[in-house]
């Protein structure tokens, strides 16, 4: 067995009340391990089995520690029991691994063991500094003298006696509260408080296997505020894929709340996720990636979208539709793409496409674009439209167009299509090959 204890620092009157403070590291915790449980002032988690999956005990260490820190957390511990972990992160030590258990905990002040603390004045009367004292006493007179709590505080510490803890659940949906140290006046200064609430996020999703595709952060204004300023705010970022990268997601709620302006000081901020998808799992290979650090141009367009504004970033999306003009259609870039992906054309495409097909001369049936034509292959029917109406036009966007591939001996080569329903077929220039 491995236990680690996590300790968060006793409430002052401007943190979050110790349960609240107890349940966000909870559920952001359960992204190592579906096993884990509060403890008095801290949260406790079993990781035996999951040392592995994280690359070692010092790679899970080290992550652990990071973003632990972020969240409160004031000390780290390791022992082979929830209980024992809890005495060593009270007494300030780490590693509760590297020498015998019993040694380790006879070293340590009495009261880092929570059923010492009510006898802390009796047991100091007869000598006792350290749980090692406290553990030679006579058993018969600790159990006639004191309360049953203490000598199974002491067995289960030593690991002479199983534990039984109420394991957290995760909840089904996240929605988090933070109550800031101070109030805020300046929007993008709320991200400081924001950022604890997304890796609380992040961990829930990663213990879901999911990521977001929106979510939402709202403030409370302060009470001594103006009647026209309101209760509070929200902002929700959306993203065009599902992600649970924390940089990323800090990024862009950055980006957004630098065009934020308050209307009264903030003291309170919630954070709740309102699209949570699966998330497909990338497995780690063995080979170094070339693209690793590198930032994904998804997540790239995103931020710049929410810097310039998100029309004046587009990206292209595939449609359900074989008629080039409408084959591909331009969306902000951060609205979610399509869930089903678009069957692509095996047949040649060019690289450009015409804003408008380019009515070509003829001469002698031949088309003609800076020299005459060499069809090289085709014909590809393209056909259909009688159900899409242009109401601004007044027309039907029905074709029937021949294509093909041909050889100008200037401009390359070429995309051009001929007509078939029209009372005089006419060629047209619609595609350049790169």
């Amino acid at each position: 067995m491995l236990w680690s204890a996590l300790l968060l620092p006793a409430p002052d009157g401007t943190a979050l009340p110790t349960d609240a403070a107890l349940q966000a590291l909870a559920i952001w915790a359960l992204q190592f391990t579906p096993r884990v449980a509060v403890a008095d002032e801290a949260v406790v988690m079993e990781l035996a089995a999951s040392v592995r999956l994280f690359g070692g005990q010092r790679a899970l260490r080290e992550r652990v520690h990071a973003e632990g820190a972020e969240l409160g957390v004031t000390q780290l511990a390791w022992a082979p029991n929830s209980l024992a972990a809890l005495a060593l992160a009270r007494a300030g030590v780490e590693n509760g691994l590297q020498q015998p258990l019993d040694a380790l905990l006879d070293a340590l002040p009495m009261d880092t063991l929570s059923a010492v603390r009510p006898h802390r004045l009796t047991l100091s009367h007869i000598g006792c500094r350290t749980l090692g004292d406290v553990r030679l006493l006579p058993r018969g007179g600790m159990a006639r003298r004191f309360d049953k709590q203490l000598l199974a505080a002491l067995d289960r510490a030593y690991g002479r006696a199983p534990e039984v803890h109420p394991w957290i659940e995760l909840p089904e949906h996240f929605s988090q509260r933070l109550e800031l140290m101070f109030r805020v006046d300046d929007a993008p200064a709320l991200l400081f408080g924001a950022r604890r609430l997304l890796i609380s996020l992040c961990g829930w999703l990663a213990a879901r296997h999911s990521g977001t595709t929106a979510f939402t952060l709202r403030w409370a204004h302060d009470a001594m505020r103006a009647k026209s300023a309101g209760e509070g705010g929200s902002i929700t970022l959306r993203t065009a894929e599902p992600t649970r990268q924390l940089d990323h997601l800090c990024r862009l709620l950055a980006e957004h709340l630098a065009r934020v302006e308050l209307l009264a000081p903030v003291g309170d901020l919630e954070l709740v996720a309102i699209d949570v998808v699966p998330l497909e799992e990338k497995s780690a290979s063995w080979l170094p990636d070339e693209a690793e650090g590198r930032e994904p141009l998804h997540l790239v367009l995103e931020r710049l979208a929410a810097r310039l504004g998100p029309q004046r970033v587009l990206r292209p999306v595939l449609c359900e539709d074989h008629r080039p003009e409408w084959m591909c259609r331009w969306q902000p870039a951060p609205e979610p793409l399509p869930r089903k992906p678009v069957a692509g054309n095996d047949l040649p495409q060019p690289g450009f496409i015409l804003p408008a097909p380019l009515k070509l001369l003829v001469r002698a049936n031949r088309p003609y674009y800076q020299g005459e034509l060499q069809l090289l292959a085709g014909p590809q029917r393209v056909e259909g439209g009688w159900w899409d109406r242009d109401d601004a036009a007044g027309q039907i966007r029905n074709v029937v167009r021949d294509y093909w591939v041909a050889q100008s001996e200037h401009a390359g080569v070429l995309w051009v299509f001929q007509t078939r329903l029209d009372e005089a077929p006419a060629w047209f220039l619609h595609g350049v090959f790169a």
